[in-house]
């Protein structure tokens, strides 16, 4: 097992994967909603016959290639990761981690590639049909792909369906569709892509409220507006619903992600919900005898615990409780869990060392301990707690993830009012002469950008310092290779991805001052 961790890699190397994965971010969210925002449009003029749903299609497949294109390299550049920066780790899991990504790139990735080419130059070359039924897959193609990578992420935060084989220290998976259609996973996946589609409809709103302000393409803005608003409403009450379980599973697998979000320091019966809050600078130290953990908060009495476990006096436990222990609601002291941790590393080397010499008793009574219910259950679950030195360690950015929960929540109240607002309008055909409102929402375009990468930072900030949840520490996982490597291509991707970025911005503005184009490209 790994013993010095080099802390100046493990940052950088925890760094350039967040820098990869926020770029991508940029890109995925827009490719998932705005295909299916496209499929619905071109199925309206395959039904109605309307030639003017023919060319706002057009419009927004333009906009979607553009973003598409650029999007797959940093997808591609985040899955070499794994085996450049992560290799302690792909080798851990590569067995149950590798199923989905190869998974993704067979089926999904494949169903993309086929049928892009006829949704982007099948036009007037197949018939309508055929032609609709290219961008429905190519809609479902992508939401597929981000499916394989959720499900990779999902089973991170709650490891299912594997079991660990002591022989060869990896674990190995004995159950697919537990990893599959575990509820993290199905919860994840669905609340990720409801993102995306809220995402693109705003998008797709804001660009055409520019222009209504430049009095251009009116039908075209309004008719985008409408399928955008229903589809972004639709999609926002369905991503609140699917953030509510996920506070139900948070309690049962991270409760301590679960306490960061809500600044809960101290656990307790009937726990409220913060709705706005400011943590003190000290929260949650005992030494400080501090009455209350935020300077300023308004919350909704027994809401949190409702949330967590159906009844509004549940206890929920805090950041101290998950730390220090707390017996009278049977939770575990870390420092025991880490004890536990250690005893089930020192088996497994013992096991190795007695593999090495040709002790054939004492490995297999050693390795049957591993295959044991009642030692996995009160020694190897917490295998990872043996990496684990200092107890605090175990606590994530409490104030990150706080802010960042409660911004996202925030922005996507807000942005339910919009497409309310934007269909209400839309349905009384004033939204042109609704000039505050066309301004709200072109310059909402970053809100759902913002919102999607304060989510991603509560996701992953918030379960660490694991990379594998109660198994493999980030530290664990890290490769051993040298940190100023791992820095000169951290300030190279953030150079090219950047670069991608302004090239993107530059493209689609380009793109939106032309306009859609009349049939015949004129």
């Amino acid at each position: 097992m790994i013993e010095n961790f080099d802390l100046s890699l493990i940052n950088w190397s925890r760094g350039q994967f967040a820098l990869t994965a926020m770029y991508h971010w940029l890109f995925v969210p827009l490719t998932l909603g705005l295909a299916f925002i496209m499929a619905f449009m071109e199925t309206i003029y395959v039904r109605t016959g309307d030639p003017e749903w023919k060319r706002i299609t057009k419009f927004w497949m333009t906009l979607f290639g553009v973003n598409f294109a650029i999007g797959v390299a940093t997808g591609i550049i985040l899955e070499f990761e794994f085996g450049t920066n992560w290799s302690n780790y792909s080798w851990f899991v590569g067995d149950i981690f590798g199923a989905p990504l190869a998974v993704e790139g067979i089926m999904a990735f494949f169903m993309e590639s086929t049928f892009i080419a006829v949704m982007f130059f099948g036009w007037n070359k197949v018939s309508k049909r055929f032609h609709l039924v290219s961008t429905w897959l190519v809609a479902v193609g992508a939401n597929l792909s981000a499916l394989w990578i959720l499900v990779a992420n999902a089973w991170m935060q709650d490891p299912v369906g594997m079991q660990f084989n002591p022989e060869t220290a990896r674990n190995e998976m004995i159950s697919f569709w537990e990893v599959l259609f575990s509820p993290v996973a199905v919860n994840k996946f669905l609340h990720t892509i409801g993102s995306g589609f809220v995402l693109a409809s705003i998008f797709v709103t804001g660009i055409s409220a520019w222009f209504l302000l430049k009095k251009r393409e009116i039908l075209f803005a309004k008719k985008s507006i409408l399928i955008a608003g229903v589809f972004g409403l639709l999609s926002s009450v369905y991503l609140v619903s699917t953030g509510d379980f996920s506070t139900r599973q948070l309690a049962r697998i991270q409760p301590m992600k679960l306490a960061a979000i809500e600044g809960l320091y101290r656990g307790q019966e009937g726990a409220g919900l913060v709705g706005v809050g400011i943590l003190s600078s000290s929260p949650g130290d005992p030494e400080k005898e501090l009455k209350d953990d935020f300077l300023f908060r308004i919350e909704f009495p027994g809401l949190l615990s409702y949330m967590a476990f159906g009844s509004w006096d549940a206890f929920v436990p805090g950041v101290n409780d998950l730390v220090k222990g707390n017996a009278e609601q049977g939770i575990m002291p870390a420092a025991e869990k880490i004890k536990r941790g250690k005893i089930a590393m020192a088996d497994l080397k013992a096991l190795k060392e007695a593999k090495n010499r040709g002790d054939e008793a004492v490995y297999q009574t050693l390795k049957a301990r591993f295959y044991d219910p009642v030692y996995k259950n009160e020694y190897f679950n917490y295998f990872g707690y043996g990496f684990i030195e200092d107890e605090n360690d175990l606590v994530p950015h409490v104030p990150l993830s706080f802010y960042s929960f409660h911004i996202m929540v925030a922005l996507g109240f807000l942005f339910v009012l919009l497409f309310v607002l934007s269909l209400f309008f839309v349905y009384t055909d004033t939204v042109e002469k609704r000039k505050w409102f066309l301004y709200l929402a072109l310059f909402s375009i970053p809100l759902p950008y913002i919102a999607g990468q304060a989510g991603w930072i509560v996701s992953e900030t918030g379960r660490q310092p694991w990379v594998i949840q109660d198994l493999m520490t980030t530290s664990a996982a890290v490769s051993q290779i040298n940190a100023g490597a791992v820095q000169i291509t951290f300030w190279l991707f953030a150079i090219v991805f950047t670069a991608l970025v302004i090239a993107e911005i530059s493209i689609m503005v380009k793109q939106i001052k032309i306009g859609p184009k009349k049939e015949g490209g004129k």
